[in-house]
């Protein structure tokens, strides 16, 4: 079912495509400019129809296989987390090694852009494990490394397992996956129940879910959050899937808001230098994870 030849000419290519499909960050985010709450949803691009091609490949493939079943497998496939023993210095140093030279925005590494993410969030003074956060919420991404298809790395994320909202980008092409054919999936509620949590939801498969089996026994949950949902694009900017949520998600939810615009807003030619940062964040490293981790 996997397509290991990946549609986009890098990984930033799909990220420069959500910097144009949500150009407003979220409110609860103060660094940056807050929603103009005055302006129609008309006067908004037509994103998809705008999209690359190989951006809308990328949502075909996504959209298409990622079924219940996929996604199934693919947890049982890597969340044993039998691959590799690392620490998040040699996970950063692996991940460094996806150099995308597509990129229109920067010339940095991986590396970079998540001490930007990291920084800019010390810079705001916002908590130490949201900082942690911002470091590692990309490192899930090794999975491009293990032979993964792009489209089971990376996009917006979304329940399996029940309907689709209208909300998810490309909605159209969820009509070639074969969940369609199966009813018990094509309800608002599917095979879960109203209000009982996301944590009782299966979500599509990518470095976000992968990323949070490896840290969910060492960061507080308002982290966890972050990196388990900062990909669930039609939950924290659309409000969907509210019914699925209890209140420990409506609550954790603002952090996931809080997050988004450093992930996306943050990026520049300005390398971070390592050196001078490193200090900083072998303390804060040691202070919530272990020296290695299972992934």
């Amino acid at each position: 079912m996997s397509d290991s030849s990946g549609p986009l000419a890098g990984l930033e290519e799909w990220e420069e495509f959500l910097k144009d499909r949500y150009p407003e960050p979220a409110p609860a985010s103060p660094p940056f400019q807050a929603i103009n709450p005055a302006k129609q949803k008309a006067e908004f691009r037509d994103y998809e129809k705008d999209a690359r091609p190989s951006v809308r490949e990328f949502y075909r493939l996504n959209h298409r296989h990622q079924t219940h079943d996929f996604v199934q497998s693919k947890r049982k496939e890597f969340l044993g987390l039998g691959r590799k023993q690392m620490s998040v210095w040699e996970a950063l140093e692996f991940l460094n090694t996806l150099v995308d030279d597509s990129d229109p925005d920067t010339d940095l590494s991986q590396l970079d852009h998540l001490l930007q993410t990291a920084e800019q969030i010390r810079h705001d003074g916002h908590p130490r494990w949201f900082i942690l956060a911002g470091l590692i919420h990309d490192l899930g991404k090794i999975l491009c490394l293990y032979g993964e298809a792009q489209w089971a790395v990376v996009g917006d994320t979304f329940p399996v397992g029940c309907a689709w909202s209208d909300k998810i980008v490309f909605r159209q092409f969820f009509a070639d996956n074969p969940d369609t054919n199966e009813a018990r999936y094509q309800t608002r509620l599917g095979v879960y129940e109203e209000g009982k949590g996301l944590g009782s939801v299966t979500m599509s498969w990518g470095h976000d879910e992968y990323l949070y089996h490896v840290v969910k026994d060492y960061l507080p949950p308002e982290a966890l959050y972050m990196i388990r949902y900062h990909s669930f694009y039609p939950a924290h900017r659309d409000g969907e899937y509210s019914y699925l949520m209890n209140q420990q998600d409506r609550d954790m939810f603002q952090w996931v808001r809080a997050f988004n615009p450093y992930d996306l807003y943050t990026k520049n030619h300005q390398r971070p230098n390592l050196k001078e940062l490193r200090p900083f964040y072998d303390d804060l490293i040691k202070e919530y994870l272990p020296a290695t981790l299972k992934w």
